[in-house]
C-alpha cells in the first residue's frame, strides 16, 4: 500500500512541476511589433550636428531577436516583413526582451566597438492566449 502512495505522490509532484513552465516557445501567446528606420547621412550623428535625415521608412527584412526570461542570449530570431511588422508566436506566459540592431548614432561605440547598438523593449505576457504589442522600435541606418 505504501508503494502506491509513494507513486501517487511522485506523480502529483511531476504534474505540478510540469505546469510551471518557463518563458519560451510552447504556448499560445504572441508578441507583435514594428521596425521603423531613420536613415541619416554619414557626416554627423543625431547627438552632434551637422546631421541630415535622408529618409524614414518601414524596416523591411530586419533581424528581430527575442530573449526568453532571464536567458543571456536570444532564443529565437525572425525577419520583419515588407511593412516592418514582426511576430513571435507560440509563447508562454512570462517576461521577454525583444531587440533589433541599430547604427549607434551617438558614435560612442565607434571608439571602443562596432558602431552598432541594440534597441530593445521588455514585454510581459500575462495571459496564455494574449497578443502583446511591443510597439515600434526605431533604428538608425
Amino acid at each position: 500500500m505504501s508503494k502506491k502512495i509513494l507513486l501517487l505522490a511522485v506523480t502529483v509532484a511531476l504534474i505540478i512541476a510540469s505546469c510551471n513552465k518557463p518563458e519560451g516557445e510552447g504556448g499560445q501567446a504572441t508578441i507583435q511589433g514594428k521596425i521603423w528606420v531613420e536613415n541619416y547621412n554619414t557626416l554627423g550623428s543625431i547627438s552632434s550636428p551637422p546631421y541630415f535625415l535622408k529618409g524614414e521608412f518601414a524596416g523591411a527584412d530586419e533581424d528581430v531577436y527575442i530573449i526568453y526570461g532571464d536567458d543571456i542570449s536570444y532564443g529565437n530570431k525572425v525577419k520583419s516583413g515588407p511593412d516592418g511588422i514582426f511576430e513571435f508566436k507560440y509563447l508562454r506566459k512570462g517576461d521577454y526582451k525583444v531587440y533589433v540592431k541599430s547604427k549607434d548614432t551617438t558614435r560612442a561605440s565607434y571608439f571602443y566597438g562596432s558602431g552598432i547598438k541594440t534597441v530593445d523593449v521588455s514585454v510581459n505576457i500575462a495571459n496564455k492566449k494574449e497578443t502583446v504589442d511591443a510597439g515600434t522600435l526605431t533604428i538608425y541606418k
